[in-house]
């Protein structure tokens, strides 16, 4: 019998202590909605962040280095391109489009 009020107690005290709603999970708001609508979701994003890295990325478009405007060039023209595999990007821009200009 002594056993059975002690292992009653017990059980009361573990269900007490697992079941207690603690301050500090009640703090949060996500514990009544935790879903946030699409506005708020980006909110710690600040927008001014996002259009000047978009604007930097276009003034690294405008200002490529003459090497990398000279292989998209030669990337474009298949022939410069096959050149290019086999002597290099620059000696195949300096092939195609460098020097005199061919008219055939």
């Amino acid at each position: 019998m002594r056993a059975l009020v002690i292992l009653t107690l017990l059980a009361v005290l573990v269900v007490a202590a697992t079941s207690y709603e603690s301050h500090e999970s009640m703090e949060s708001h996500e514990y009544l909605n935790p879903f946030l609508n699409r506005r708020r979701a980006n909110d710690f994003i600040q927008a001014d962040t996002r259009l000047r890295a978009i604007t930097q990325e276009r003034i690294r478009e405008r200002s490529k280095a003459p090497q990398e405007h000279q292989r998209e060039l030669c990337e474009d023209y298949y022939p410069c391109e096959m050149y290019a595999f086999r002597h290099g990007y620059a000696a195949a821009y300096k092939h195609y489009f460098g020097g005199r200009r061919r008219t055939k």
